[in-house]
């Protein structure tokens, strides 16, 4: 992998990082517990809320998810690792990298780690 390459794909992890954290900075309000005074849930009946929330909270989990796998391929960026199969240490082909820059798995590792 080229340097330019490398950098291209730090910058939208990043980027991607940065959009995360400002993702949930916004919806941490969502994730509040659902009062039980019907005047400041309006209309809205309380299942509704309640179902609003676990739907909020479930986001919140797939964004820390999402921002743990983003740290760690900045992670191995900084250490020289990026772009290495974690199971079989092959290159992992670059047009995989542009779809999911915080892979960790060739495409030949991730389809037999599906069929287990």
């Amino acid at each position: 992998m080229t340097p330019a390459q490398l950098a291209r794909l730090r910058q939208v992890l990043e980027s991607r990082q940065q959009a995360l954290n400002a993702d949930s900075r916004t919806a941490e309000a969502s994730t509040r517990p659902v009062t039980l005074d019907q005047s400041s849930v309006g209309r809205v009946s309380r299942s509704d809320a309640l179902q609003g929330q676990a739907m909020a909270i479930e986001s919140q989990r797939r964004r820390a998810l999402e921002l743990r796998r983003i740290e760690a391929a900045l992670a191995r960026i900084d250490d020289e690792d990026f772009g290495q199969c974690v199971e079989c240490d092959e290159a992992i082909a670059f047009a995989r990298l542009e779809i999911d820059p915080a892979t960790t798995r060739c495409i030949a590792c991730a389809s037999r780690a599906e069929q287990r």
